[in-house]
């Protein structure tokens, strides 16, 4: 599919919806598709131990709380969960995106659930010690919530995999507008010029291009797999210098990385996809 195959209109305030929902999410670490993780319960095949947390609660989250999927690391391998769907601690888990989980009730979408869990003394994790609580579960981390999820929630899921649309984000034409990072121990972040992705422009912040490549993937529902072969992590920014709530979406991205001297292919590649079989609502604590 080319790109302006796909190009189309879209109300910029129903893209929005789905874009906020994943400002609360981390930027994953490592290129789309290389982090082997297990899934657990696969027909057929017994599981081998997965680490556990030491101890961890789940609470129904109060929706006046009005805190939706986030998810912060703490020092000593603790985790805080807070109003997290079970298909945004999928994602956590398992390192997805939305996009690439199927199957299960609808309420995995909307009730979302409060969780307080810490690692095990003896565990690597809980050495750790996050520069920013936004940053991702670390690997060990995230095979503990892959456990918590099959004890608690009763998650049996299974790995599938088949070609489809990607995007391979590479070198471009333009010349490079990436700067050294003024903080590089600040977050790695992607988005508008103020917060969310709006008609006014595209910002980076002590970004890698594999952390590049993950966050646009998650904002364009397609598996984006970083070829620029550059290293190291830098801030960039481009000002379109309007802010048109109904800005084609498609278009302002492609054309921000353009900008900045990248460009986004359309290509087929391997697609990767959690599919949930079996899942219930969390015992109690």
């Amino acid at each position: 599919m080319t790109n302006e195959g796909v190009l189309r209109k879209v109300s910029f305030s129903r893209k929005i919806l789905s874009v906020v929902a994943g400002l609360a999410a981390v930027v994953a670490p490592c290129l789309y598709g290389q982090a082997q993780v297990r899934v657990g319960n696969q027909s057929g095949n017994e599981p081998s131990k997965l680490p556990e947390f030491e101890v961890a609660t789940i609470k129904p989250a109060d929706p006046k709380v009005g805190i939706a999927n986030a998810l912060l690391t703490r020092p000593g391998g603790r985790i805080t969960a807070m109003g997290c769907t079970l298909q945004y601690l999928v994602m956590e888990a398992f390192d997805v995106k939305d996009f690439q989980i199927s199957g299960g009730p609808s309420w995995i979408h909307s009730t979302g659930y409060d969780i307080e869990a810490k690692a095990p003394e003896i565990s690597s994790s809980s050495k750790s010690n996050p520069v920013n609580p936004k940053n991702p579960p670390n690997e060990e981390e995230r095979r503990m919530l892959q456990s918590l999820l099959m004890d608690r929630f009763q998650l049996k899921s299974h790995r599938e995999s088949k070609e489809g649309p990607v995007y391979i984000l590479m070198k471009g034409n333009n010349a490079l507008k990436l700067k050294s990072p003024q903080d590089e121990d600040a977050f790695p972040w992607v988005g508008g010029e103020s917060g969310p992705l709006s008609g006014s422009g595209f910002r980076g912040t002590n970004i890698s291009m594999a952390q590049l490549s993950a966050r646009l993937s998650g904002f364009l529902h397609r598996p984006v797999l970083d070829q620029t072969g550059i290293q190291g992590s830098y801030d960039f920014e481009y000002q379109t210098g309007n802010n048109d709530p109904d800005a084609d979406f498609l278009s302002l991205v492609i054309t921000s990385i353009n900008e900045i001297g990248l460009k986004l292919k359309s290509a087929k590649g391997p697609v990767e996809a959690i599919v949930i079989d079996h899942v219930e609502i969390p015992s109690a604590n």
